[in-house]
């Protein structure tokens, strides 16, 4: 049987990225975090440091954020920095804090009504959105952000009440939300995993979408332009072997090309 005839039934996405911009430019605060970690005050990073360290951030999108943080726990003992802490949580919640000082006032002022939701929705996010929700496709939004914070953040962009569910990060949990969630439709709800679809802009969600036999969507968002491709994206999501990319999602809303993904 083919997947034309297997219609997808739920929908596993990312968040940031995917559908949100409002933690757009989370990549140079992470890059800012790990080099001040890594670097001496007042010395100027080597190449070969600031290249180790874009790579890391480069591969990692997608995941939980403690996950990269024991990653810079690792290097900070692999430079042989001394004085610097060797627990993640500490480079968390100072990765974290910095964050949040940007994408809390972005989140302030969507909230106070000085701007809109479409400032900060890759476009055709929100009819996309709705089409599942019309068409009964049960939608499950995952992300490597803290739980708190990307609930808040979808019911700020007006997505909550499309989706079954929204799983992040829970406090001191190391658990990848995106496998989590694709477990359970598998064990728990009894969807096959040619009847679900998973739908990022990192190369992580794609290859865990692979591992679970699911239709992968690859969304190579330029979120700084908010039109058009992201070249870099589009190089990692087709090499983590996206069945379908696309640069956001206003060819996607009518479904019929996500269904038809042999």
């Amino acid at each position: 049987m083919t997947r034309e005839n297997n219609p997808i039934q739920a929908v596993v996405m990312d968040f940031d990225g995917t559908l949100s911009t409002l933690r757009c430019g989370w990549e140079i605060i992470m890059r800012s975090v790990m080099t001040e970690c890594l670097v001496p005050s007042g010395s100027e990073p080597p190449p070969e440091l600031v290249r180790e360290i874009d790579d890391y951030i480069h591969d990692s999108t997608g995941i939980q954020t403690i996950a990269q943080m024991k990653w810079l726990a690792e290097a900070v003992r692999r430079h042989g920095r001394q004085g610097m802490s060797a627990d993640p949580w500490y480079y968390k919640e100072l990765y974290n804090n910095r964050l949040m000082q940007m994408v809390g006032k972005r989140r302030d002022d969507l909230e106070a009504g000085r701007c809109c939701a479409a400032d900060f929705l890759v476009p055709g996010g929100l009819l996309f959105v709705q089409a599942l929700h019309s068409r009964g496709i049960k939608l499950f939004l995952a992300s490597g952000t803290d739980t708190a914070d990307v609930q808040r953040e979808a019911h700020a962009l007006g997505l909550d009440g499309y989706c079954t569910a929204i799983c992040g990060a829970e406090p001191h949990s190391e658990a990848c939300s995106k496998s989590a969630v694709l477990e359970k439709l598998l064990r728990e709800s009894g969807f096959r995993g040619d009847q679900l679809a998973v739908i990022g802009d990192g190369p992580v969600e794609i290859r865990l979408g692979r591992q679970y036999s699911a239709r992968t969507i690859g969304i190579c968002s330029d979120e700084v332009r908010r039109d058009g491709p992201n070249s870099t994206k589009a190089v990692r999501l087709q090499d983590a072997g996206a069945d379908l990319l696309a640069p956001d999602f206003k060819d996607l809303s009518n479904l019929s090309s996500m269904d038809s993904m042999g």
